[in-house]
């Protein structure tokens, strides 16, 4: 295993008044990692990227970025650069100047820079802009010069704050391929902070999620997604039905419990459980039929279809259960006449795989 090429031990940051932003968070990131903080607005994970970054001070704890404690390292002494969640390109430069002016302001020969701004214009295919000014271009065109002129200054980490929040949809979403084929390319480790969770799951090889400035969840985003450890973790990663259910009987694995509006059911749990539990079921785990299903073990239960949703390949149905609680179900689009398939009002039937149930204690 190869060494960290950023620790955090022990950090937190507290503010006047009694905030903790970031409360005694360690983590590991690896070299050429693309490495996501994810959670809701006021967590501590931009707190904790500008503190990697020199930007702030940790109230307490160390950081080490190759190996060196950056405790009395100031933010232009750090082998690490930074991009804003608003470009921060200077209006009156052209591109080439935007993404030289950081190589000049630190000595480097001026064929140096004309090599190095040529490079980075062409990792990220900006070569034919490079005497464009920022307001001639768009928002991506504009971030991809911000990720320019970091990375031509070959910073250990490149850390990017909300990278792509201001963009439209279409464009986050060239934007992310953009982003997950530069790091690759540039084989250097990427931080990303984000709130939006599409955005980590497809971009990231590690995600860690925070609440209330502590890491909730470190995994890959298949294990986030498929084995959350917390209703937090699995009610933000994507969506998801949560039922509250009593715990009738544990034996081993083996758990008995009985939830509202779908009686009993025979689950596995690895984990000792109380009285009560959190069952927690993806959308696209779920089925819908006309009649009951017959095979034995499903869960199930009777529903009347409330809403329907239409995304394309596939829609959201929501339907309701008899005790008044709605459960979320994707059904793919397989057909020309989708509508056909579910409408509103109608009866259904909801029914899952025990094996798809995860068994929540937390």
């Amino acid at each position: 295993m190869a060494d960290p090429i950023v620790s955090v031990r022990n950090v937190s940051r507290r503010y006047p008044g009694g905030v903790t932003a970031v409360d005694n968070v360690s983590v590991d990131i690896m070299p050429n990692e693309f490495f996501a903080l994810l959670g809701p607005s006021g967590c501590g994970k931009t707190t904790l990227l500008r503190m990697i970054s020199g930007l702030d001070t940790p109230s307490e704890g160390h950081i080490f970025i190759g190996g060196e404690d950056m405790a009395l390292t100031p933010p232009n002494k750090r082998p690490t650069n930074m991009v804003f969640q608003s470009y921060a390109v200077f209006p009156h430069m052209t591109v080439a100047q935007n993404v030289a002016y950081g190589l000049k302001v630190t000595g480097v020969p001026a064929d140096e820079i004309k090599r190095r701004v040529g490079e980075g214009l062409e990792q990220v295919k900006l070569s034919h802009l490079a005497d464009r000014k920022p307001d001639q271009m768009s928002g991506g065109q504009r971030q991809r010069v911000a990720l320019a002129r970091a990375l031509v200054k070959r910073p250990k980490v490149l850390l990017l704050d909300e990278p792509l929040s201001a963009l439209d949809a279409k464009l986050r979403d060239d934007m992310r391929l953009e982003l997950t084929r530069l790091q690759q390319e540039v084989g250097i480790t990427f931080i990303i902070v984000t709130h939006d969770q599409d955005e980590a799951l497809s971009m990231a090889t590690r995600i860690a999620v925070m609440e209330k400035g502590a890491i909730r969840q470190l995994a890959t985003p298949e294990e986030l997604y498929e084995h959350p450890t917390s209703r937090f973790v699995a009610d933000f990663i994507g969506k998801v039905n949560l039922f509250e259910a009593d715990v009738v009987s544990q034996k081993g694995k083996a758990l008995v419990c009985n939830a509202k509006g779908l009686g009993k059911m025979n689950l596995s749990s690895d984990r000792e459980c109380g009285k009560q539990v959190t069952i927690a079921v993806r959308p696209e785990k779920l089925k819908l039929s006309k009649t009951s299903p017959k095979v034995d073990g499903l869960i199930k239960a009777e529903a009347r279809v409330r809403d329907v949703a239409y995304y394309g390949d596939w829609s959201e149905v929501v339907v309701e259960l008899a005790n008044g609680q709605t459960v979320s179900v994707n059904v793919q689009n397989e057909k020309r006449d989708v509508n056909a398939s579910v409408t509103r009002g109608e009866k259904t039937y909801v029914s899952w795989s025990p094996t798809d149930s995860l068994v929540l204690t937390e």
